[in-house]
């Protein structure tokens, strides 16, 4: 007796894990790329060929990067709309200087990179882990400084005339593909970069106390701090570990334009946010997750590089998009609610 009703719990618990998994964040998205790709497959049977990952793969890198930065900062309880000046400062500051002096080494741009981003990170971290002004002010103004300073500083004209070690990692690929049209497709082999990114930080946020320190403080920073959190310390490296690793990304950009423009990257942020928030992060801190994010990323590459298939005007992706994101923020939303009034119960 005692055996079948624990067996009878066990399937109903195993029933509701899996319903639960079914109507997740992620899955939502996964049901409406599949969706998306089915249309615009039937519309463009050539969409469905393997070219089309290796062609969204390179169009999602650079986000993708952005956007795990962005996660862990929003995850902290914070939020970052910076990093896109960072960018601009961190891909042509090393490029004016290796053009300049004639240094041509590739270390030498992606270090001069790391180092711009970590130091715009530590200004970060400051204003808001030790001034405690709100993140979006912070970072919003820093935004504001280093754009301002680099334009008015260097101007605002783009260089083209990248070193020949910069510019020949524009053909390193980590493979080629042939369609059956004849046409060859490459990935660049700057993807690693976002893939291992990808896998440490879903590592550090996993199984290390600094990983339970980040959603803590993003759920609630007192009772972080009493359960034993440094709350100031782990702001400090969720910022300045973004910073460097926008750094990277920076360079990655700069890299497969083959141009280093102080203000081409401007205006990103709301894009990238927008996929995090898609991937089921909370706005609000203390959720989200990397699997997530990767889906919410190549939902608006998706829509950005495919909808004009389906004969929909540019000016009108704008507008899905926004839609996607309300529905995306008010499921998690919802959730949210449910699972609050759930636990008072």
């Amino acid at each position: 007796m005692n055996e079948a009703r624990t067996l009878r719990t066990a399937k109903t618990v195993k029933a509701t894990k899996t319903k639960e998994v079914l109507a997740s964040s992620q899955m939502i998205i996964v049901y409406v790329i599949i969706g998306l790709s089915l249309i615009i497959g039937m519309v463009n049977s050539t969409f469905f060929d393997f070219a089309t990952v290796i062609t969204l793969s390179r169009a999602a890198l650079v986000m993708l990067i952005f956007a795990i930065c962005e996660m862990i900062v929003i995850v902290s309880g914070g939020i970052d709309v910076s990093f896109p000046a960072v960018a601009c400062c961190a891909l042509y500051i090393p490029i004016k200087i290796m053009t300049d002096t004639g240094i041509d080494n590739i270390v030498f741009p992606f270090v001069i990179a790391v180092l711009i981003g970590l130091g715009c990170g530590v200004i970060n971290a400051v204003l808001i882990g030790q001034i405690q002004i709100p993140p979006l002010i912070a970072t919003l103004g820093v935004s504001s400084i280093l754009n301002g300073a680099l334009v008015g500083v260097f101007g605002a004209t783009e260089n083209s005339r990248l070193p020949s070690t910069v510019d020949a990692v524009f053909r390193q690929y980590l493979f080629t593909y042939e369609s059956p049209q004849g046409l060859t497709y490459s990935l660049t082999i700057l993807f690693i970069i976002p893939v291992v990114f990808a896998v440490v930080v879903a590592l550090l946020l996993k199984y290390t106390r600094l990983g339970r320190g980040i959603y803590a403080i993003g759920g609630n920073k007192k009772a972080a701090s009493i359960a034993g959190f440094n709350v100031k310390g782990i702001q400090f490296f969720v910022y300045i570990f973004v910073g460097g690793i926008v750094g990277v990304a920076a360079m990655a950009s700069c890299i497969l334009n083959r141009t280093a423009s102080p203000t081409n990257l401007m205006g990103g942020e709301m894009m990238v946010i927008a996929a995090v928030v898609l991937g089921g992060t909370r706005i609000t801190g203390g959720h989200g997750t990397i699997i997530g994010t990767v889906l919410g990323v190549y939902l608006i590459t998706l829509i950005q590089n495919n909808l004009i298939m389906l004969g929909v005007p540019t000016h009108w992706q704008s507008f899905i998009l926004a839609i996607l994101i309300i529905i995306g923020t008010a499921i998690t939303s919802i959730k949210a609610l449910r699972a609050s009034q759930s636990s008072k119960v």
